[in-house]
């Protein structure tokens, strides 16, 4: 990429600059808000030759402090104040050849939405529904094979585009609440114009334009919208860390330090531990943060202040934009950790009551704890980031139900992994996860053993933190054989028009996929009203014999967990958890309703979990 800003260096110094065309080909944010507490904005301008032209503002609402010029010609910021009396208005922004007005640009001032500023962020009451939107309902057939993106649809490809979109997710949005769920998180939906395997969205080549396949950026504002008329939010996944290689301005660069470059092609080296190592190289740490993700994948400088800026206020105008109730922000170590505590603060500074959650992909808590706010960190880093994804209780869990029951394995795997709790700030608002997009699907994970898999969504939806599911767990969806992400990422069955199988209707389920999607959805409305779940403090108790017990508690209500590997007789001493079922009769399962009398001991042969409400 060096070689490419050298020669565009060049030809400036041997043919002089001139006017070649009168156009903004981009204005970015195309438009703000009034009495926004982010009141002072920059815009980025591009057009040929724009740095020649003298940009103006001549109205009471906005002020313009300053332009700045870069390297590349085609390029002004321009940073902007918007009065605090500012009323909803469209503003001209002139753009001068010396006294003679070439280009015009309204930019609009929009009035805010009610509620914005105080929208509920997810937390543990709720539960999220993770969504691939390419495969999961094509509501819009017409948009397959739509002019002029790259890639166009072929379901029959397993890494190809195959149609699903917002009007389909739109359309099943009843399905989505009446299983149980509060929450969506949508994998990207931005565009991604990219040759081939696109369908997935993290190569984002428009940050403010929805993937036309997709649908539209008010097709999104009005999922949104129904989303949360049903009581339903909405979470939006990010990338600031890298774009998509067929971005618009990879082939114009503002300047050479936009992205992050290297004499040939490196990739990141993965060491997320040097972030924290304290004798980790210099070069190490480089590698990790600036290396790019993949080929496709340009790696963002985000050290640079207008980059820094753009991303921010991209941030801010989607969730201003849609209403959104949290982010989740993909890769997020692999950006500058200073930007990223920038990031989120401003968000968190626009949106008190809102929530974010950062990726970071590791298998110890300690270093997934460095990241969470309120974590006092030994080389004083702070950041402002409420919540991460759990990847090392997912993995503890996987390993606590497919491995034997030991001193060392088994139960205990996931019990030492949540006594691990005093690392974080705040773990009650870590997502917990039996899977997702990223890896097999859970029932895979646990080799289609329905037992494992109850026992592994019991534990998600029952212990501390927010539970995310994703899509097609209910019909114990898998990937038997392979870990492809394109199998990973199946199509949702009954999502097309002619699926031989529609799991929306049930026509062609098998009978323990009804059955699942059932006993899944009973503990999902259960668990929406169960407030011990969502604030109740978790006593858990040392494994044996093949049983694992913890308790959820507050001061009026207690639930008692039960999760059983043993396929043959079980009888469980009670006296063990005396200081949780003193003065408790009896347990009701909130599954069946039925009532287990709770004296000197508890036979649990043949159930591989229980949910107790205590009474």
């Amino acid at each position: 990429m060096k070689y490419k800003q050298a020669i565009i260096a060049s030809l400036i110094i041997l043919f002089p600059l001139v006017l070649l065309a009168q156009e903004l080909q981009r204005v970015e944010p195309p438009n703000w808000w009034v009495g926004m507490q982010h009141d002072t904005i920059q815009l980025l301008v591009y057009g040929e030759n724009i740095a020649a032209l003298r940009p103006s503002i001549q109205h009471h609402s906005l002020t313009l402090l300053k332009s700045i010029s870069v390297d590349n010609p085609n390029y002004l910021f321009l940073d902007i104040v918007i009065a605090k009396n500012a009323e909803p208005c469209t503003v001209d922004i002139q753009f001068y050849k010396k006294k003679k007005v070439l280009l015009s640009y309204p930019f609009d001032l929009l009035a805010r939405a009610d509620g914005r500023k105080n929208i509920a962020g997810f937390d543990p009451s709720d539960a999220i529904y993770l969504i691939t939107p390419d495969r999961f309902v094509n509501g819009n057939k017409w948009k397959d094979n739509i002019d002029g993106v790259k890639e166009k649809n072929d379901r029959g490809n397993k890494g190809g585009r195959h149609g699903g979109d917002l009007a389909g997710i739109r359309q099943r949005l009843d399905y989505i609440k009446d299983l149980g769920f509060t929450a969506i998180w949508l994998n990207p939906v931005l565009e991604n114009d990219m040759k081939e395997y696109s369908y997935h969205g993290y190569s984002t080549t428009d940050y403010y334009k929805v993937d036309p396949r997709f649908g539209s950026n008010e097709e999104y504002r009005q999922l949104a919208e129904e989303a949360r008329a049903k009581g339903v939010k909405l979470i939006m996944d990010i990338i600031v860390n890298h774009c998509g290689l067929y971005h618009w301005w990879m082939e114009d660069l503002p300047d050479e330090q936009w992205i992050n470059q290297w004499n040939t092609y490196t990739q990141t080296n993965h060491r997320k531990t040097v972030i924290q190592d304290p004798y980790a190289a210099a070069a190490d740490k480089k590698q990790m943060t600036d290396g790019w993700f993949v080929p496709t994948m340009p790696d963002l400088n985000q050290r640079h202040p207008q980059l820094a800026k753009y991303l921010i206020q991209n941030s801010i105008w989607w969730v201003e934009y849609l209403g959104l109730s949290g982010i989740r922000q993909d890769t997020y170590s692999y950006a500058d950790m200073d930007f990223m505590t920038d990031w989120t603060a401003a968000l968190m500074r626009e949106y008190p009551n809102f929530n974010i959650v950062g990726e970071e992909w590791f298998n110890q808590p300690s270093v997934i704890a460095y990241w969470q706010q309120g974590k006092q960190n030994p080389n004083g880093y702070t950041s402002s980031l409420k919540s991460l994804m759990d990847f090392p209780l997912q993995m503890a869990l996987v390993r606590a139900l497919n491995h034997e029951e030991n001193w060392n394995t088994g139960w205990i795997e996931l019990y030492e992994t949540l006594a691990l709790d005093f690392l974080y700030a705040d773990p009650s608002n870590m997502v917990i996860f039996p899977d997702n997009h990223d890896m097999s699907r859970i029932f895979t994970q646990v080799d289609e053993d329905i037992n494992r898999y109850k026992q592994a969504l019991a534990f998600i939806l029952t212990t501390r933190g927010i539970p995310q599911i994703y899509y097609g767990t209910e019909i114990l969806m898998g990937n038997p054989g392979t870990t492809d992400h394109g199998i990973i990422r199946s199509d949702y069955p009954g999502g097309w028009a002619g699926d031989a199988v529609n799991a929306f209707t049930g026509e062609g389920l098998r009978v323990e996929q009804k059955e699942a999607r059932l006993w899944l959805s009973k503990l999902l409305h259960w668990r929406q009203a169960a407030t011990v779940i969502h604030t109740g403090k978790l006593m858990h108790f040392a494994p044996q014999d093949g049983v694992y017990v913890y308790f959820r508690y507050n001061e009026v209500e207690k639930v008692m967990v039960i999760l059983n590997k043993n396929k043959g007789e079980t009888v469980l001493d009670l006296g063990r958890f005396s200081e949780m079922l003193d003065g408790v009769a009896q347990g009701v399962d909130v599954l069946t309703g039925l009532t287990y009398p709770l004296r000197e001991s508890l036979d649990i042969s043949g159930e591989p979990m229980l949910v107790l409400g205590l009474e």
